[in-house]
C-alpha cells in the first residue's frame, strides 16, 4: 500500500470516535493489517507531576491500563525530558531505559518491542503513541516508517481528546456543584434577619464593615442565636456572592470522616473510597466556607487547616500533589476559644489565624424587642411547612409572657416553641396561639369563653412548673366549677373550647379522675 492509501485509510480509522477505547480498537485493527502489532498505547507527560498519565491503551494480549500518575525517578525525568527524536526504536520494553521500564512494569507489559512516535502539533509535543509486540525485535523500521507517516492524525486525535475529556471534567465538577449547592440552597432559602434594625444593628454594622474584604471572621454567640445567618449575609454581601457558599458543622461529623470531608480524598487512600472526592475546601474554591462550631474540630485537622490558610495549599488524603485554593473562610463557635487553648484542647496559632473579625451575636435575652417580629415571622413560616389552612392570632398577653423568658436556647427555641404552639393549636381546634408553659403568668382561654374569676380564686397554678403541671390545674378548676361535668352547654368540655373526646383523652393522659359529683 502507497502512503497516501496508507494515510486515509490510516486517518478514517484514528478519526473513528472521540472515545478513546473506540478509537484504539479501530487503529489496532487497521495497523494490524501492515504489521505484526499486540497493542498500541497513548501516554502524555505531566510536568507538573513529573510523571507519566497512560490515557489509553487496547491490546489483544493482558495488559493493565493504571489509574493513577505513573510517577518517575529522577533518572526517568532526566531522561524523558532530554529524549526528544521524534521516533525511538524499542527492543524490548522491560529493559529500555528508565522510563520505558517504568510505564511497562505500570501496565503489566510481557517482554515486548516495539516503536515510540512522538506526537507534535506545530512543534509542540501533544504526547506520545506507543506500538509493542510480544517478543523482542519483533517489529522492523519500514513499521516505524509508517507509525510516523500518522504522526499528525495521532496528534491531532489525541489533542482532541484531551479536551474532550478536559470538557468533560469540567462539566461534571459543575453538576456536582450544582446538584450540592441546590441542597444548600434549600436549606438557607427564606432566612430573613429579623432585628437588623434593633437587635442585631451593632451585629449588622460590623458584617458590613467587614463583607467586601477577604478578612477571616469568627463569629461568636451561645447556641442557637443565628450564627450560621450572619455568616450567610457576610458571604451574599460579598464580591464571592456569585461563587459557592459551602458550610461545615465541626461537630457534627465524626473524626474519622472529617478530614475527608474537608480536603477530600483519592481514589482507594482508605476502604471504602472507590472513588475520587473533592472536600468541601475544593468546592468553595472562590467562594466562602463556614466552618461552624469550630472549636470541636481534632486537634490533628486543625494543624491541616492551619496550614491552608497560611499557605492556600491543601492535599487530598491519599495524595502527594498540593491543590491551590481560593477560599475565604468564616468560622464560628458557641465555646470560649481563649480558654480552650489555655487547655491545650485548640492550638494557638490557629486561633490567632481565625480571631482577625471576632463577631459577637448578642443572646435573644438580650433583644426582648426582637421577639414579637421572630414569633410572627416563624408562625408564618410554619403555617406554610406545615401546610395549615389559617394563621392563628397570638393572645396579647402572651407576648409579655414569651419576652420575660429567658430562651436559653435562643432563636432555635423560640422557632420549636412556635411550631409546638401551632401543632397544639391545630389539634385543639383553637384560633389564638397563648404559649401557656412560658413566662410567669397564668395561662388565659380565649376571651369569649374566659373562666369566672372564682375557678382560681381559692389556688394559683405554679408560676415555674411544667406545662403538663400548668394544663393539669386549668382543667380541674374548670371540673370543679361544673362540678365534674364534661359535657353540654355547661360542661368544662364547651367552657375549655374542646370536643368532650378531647377532654376525656386528656384526663386520662394527665391522671385527673372525673365524674359528676353527688
Amino acid at each position: 500500500m502507497d502512503n497516501l492509501s496508507f494515510f486515509h485509510e490510516g486517518t478514517l480509522s484514528i478519526c473513528s470516535s472521540l472515545d478513546i477505547d473506540t478509537m484504539l480498537e479501530d487503529c489496532l485493527g487497521f495497523l494490524k493489517k501492515h504489521m505484526p502489532l499486540n497493542g498500541i498505547i497513548f501516554n502524555i507527560y505531566n510536568p507538573d507531576l513529573k510523571a507519566i498519565e497512560c490515557i489509553g491503551a487496547k491490546a489483544d494480549i493482558p495488559v493493565s491500563i493504571p489509574e493513577k500518575p505513573i510517577y518517575l525517578s529522577k533518572d526517568g525525568i532526566e531522561f524523558i525530558e532530554s529524549d526528544l527524536d521524534d521516533l525511538r526504536k524499542v527492543d524490548d520494553f522491560t529493559t529500555y531505559g528508565p522510563t520505558s521500564i517504568a510505564v511497562a512494569r505500570a501496565l503489566k507489559l510481557p517482554q515486548s518491542s516495539g516503536f515510540i512516535r512522538h506526537l507534535t502539533i506545530q512543534s509542540e509535543i501533544v504526547g506520545v503513541v506507543i506500538i509493542f509486540a510480544a517478543g523482542k525485535k519483533k517489529l522492523k523500521e519500514e513499521h516505524g516508517r509508517l507509525l510516523s507517516v500518522l504522526n499528525d492524525p495521532f496528534a491531532i486525535a489525541l489533542s482532541n481528546i484531551l479536551r474532550y475529556r478536559e470538557l468533560k471534567g469540567l462539566r461534571d465538577l459543575l453538576n456536582d456543584d450544582n446538584r450540592y449547592l441546590y441542597r444548600e440552597l434549600r436549606k438557607i432559602s427564606g432566612e430573613e434577619i429579623i432585628g437588623k434594625d434593633s437587635g442585631l444593628k451593632e451585629v449588622m454594622a460590623m458584617a458590613g464593615q467587614v463583607a467586601p474584604l477577604n478578612s477571616k471572621i469568627l463569629i461568636l454567640g451561645e447556641t442557637g442565636v443565628g450564627k450560621e445567618v450572619i455568616a450567610n449575609a457576610i458571604h451574599y454581601s460579598s464580591p464571592r456572592r456569585n461563587r459557592p457558599f459551602i458550610k461545615v458543622n465541626c461537630g457534627a461529623i465524626s473524626d474519622a470522616l472529617i478530614d475527608s470531608e474537608l480536603f477530600g480524598h483519592e481514589k482507594g487512600s482508605f476502604t471504602g473510597a472507590v472513588s475520587m472526592k473533592r472536600g468541601r475546601f475544593e468546592r468553595a474554591h472562590g467562594g466562602t466556607i463556614f466552618l461552624d462550631e469550630i472549636g470541636e474540630m481534632p486537634l490533628e485537622l486543625q494543624k491541616r487547616l492551619l496550614r491552608v490558610l497560611q499557605t492556600g495549599e491543601l492535599e487530598r488524603v491519599g495524595g502527594m500533589e498540593p491543590i491551590k485554593v481560593d477560599v475565604r473562610v468564616i468560622a464560628a463557635t458557641n465555646r470560649n476559644l481563649e480558654e480552650l487553648v489555655k487547655k491545650g484542647e485548640f492550638r494557638e496559632d490557629l486561633w490567632y489565624r481565625l480571631n482577625v473579625f471576632p463577631i459577637t451575636i448578642p443572646p435573644l435575652r438580650q433583644r426582648k424587642n426582637d421577639i414579637p417580629e421572630l414569633v410572627r415571622y416563624f408562625i408564618n413560616k410554619k403555617v406554610v411547612e406545615l401546610n395549615l389552612s389559617m394563621v392563628p392570632e397570638i393572645d396579647p398577653s402572651a407576648l409579655n409572657r414569651i419576652k420575660d423568658y429567658p430562651w436559653p436556647g435562643n432563636v432555635r427555641e423560640l422557632e420549636n416553641a412556635v411550631e409546638r404552639e401551632l401543632i397544639r393549636c391545630q389539634a385543639d381546634k383553637k384560633q389564638m396561639l397563648f404559649f401557656s408553659g412560658y413566662g410567669t403568668a397564668a395561662p388565659v382561654s380565649r376571651p369569649e369563653e374566659s373562666i369566672p374569676e372564682t375557678i382560681t380564686a381559692d389556688s394559683h397554678p405554679p408560676s415555674h412548673g411544667l406545662l403538663d403541671d400548668v394544663i393539669r390545674h386549668h382543667i380541674t378548676a374548670t371540673l370543679e366549677k361544673t362540678g365534674g361535668k364534661i359535657q353540654g352547654n355547661d360542661g368544662a368540655a364547651k367552657l375549655l373550647g374542646l370536643h368532650p373526646s378531647t377532654l376525656r383523652h386528656k384526663l386520662r393522659k394527665l391522671g385527673i379522675a372525673f365524674g359528676r359529683k353527688m
